[in-house]
């Protein structure tokens, strides 16, 4: 078994840089995972690999962070914990944290969870830019789903949203709060461009 893993893991490794140039035409789960580590400790026996200085690439998207441990190199379905200076980005958007614990599923990032003081967000899409802060922060990449919570806010560079919790999704850049949030709109918009209080 321990030598199968260890075939699973070199194969992870030692990826071929011709599937890197076929990166545009290949779905993001079709796309080879690379792991780059400055050290690492593998116990096969209690099945926790532990990375310094760790960096994942798969296609545009890259996870950096200090230290990482892992349950395996099985990308399918794995998890993740990884501490200091995380950086989480793909092509559309970037989470920087202290930690974050990410979840591996089908052979890409399924969702991330991160914590900081505070946690943040950013999203570039054509003329839109989004930027978020909160304590904590849920990434449910496979819905375009982000939640915002303690001390979240939110901001598209003219309105600015405040509250406890917030959930923007990033596919049609709507923000959601079930509680009370407070709502800033920076001089020189017209009416027709103030948002609605989220519903």
């Amino acid at each position: 078994m321990a030598t199968s893993r260890l075939k699973r893991f070199a194969a992870a490794l030692l990826l071929p840089a011709a599937g890197l140039g076929a990166a545009a035409a290949q779905e993001p789960e079709q796309l080879p995972i690379q792991v780059k580590a400055s050290s690492s400790d593998f116990d096969y026996q209690n099945g926790v690999l532990k990375f310094n200085a760790i960096t994942i690439t798969q296609g545009e998207t890259r996870i950096t962070a200090d230290r990482a441990v892992a349950s395996g190199l099985d990308f399918q379905e794995s998890s993740w914990e990884f501490t200091g200076n995380v950086r989480i980005s793909t092509p559309e958007s970037a989470i920087a944290s202290e930690t974050a614990r990410v979840r591996f599923a089908g052979g890409e990032i399924e969702t991330a969870s991160v914590t900081g003081n505070p946690a943040t967000f950013e999203q570039r899409r054509k003329e839109e830019h989004a930027q978020g802060r909160a304590n904590h922060i849920d990434y449910d990449l496979k819905r375009g789903a982000v939640e915002f919570a303690g001390e979240a806010w939110l901001s598209d560079g003219k309105t600015e949203v405040t509250g406890a919790t917030l959930v923007y999704s990033t596919v049609n850049q709507r923000v959601v709060s079930r509680e009370p949030v407070v709502i800033t709109i920076q001089p020189g918009e017209s009416a027709a461009e103030k948002p609605k209080p989220p519903s």
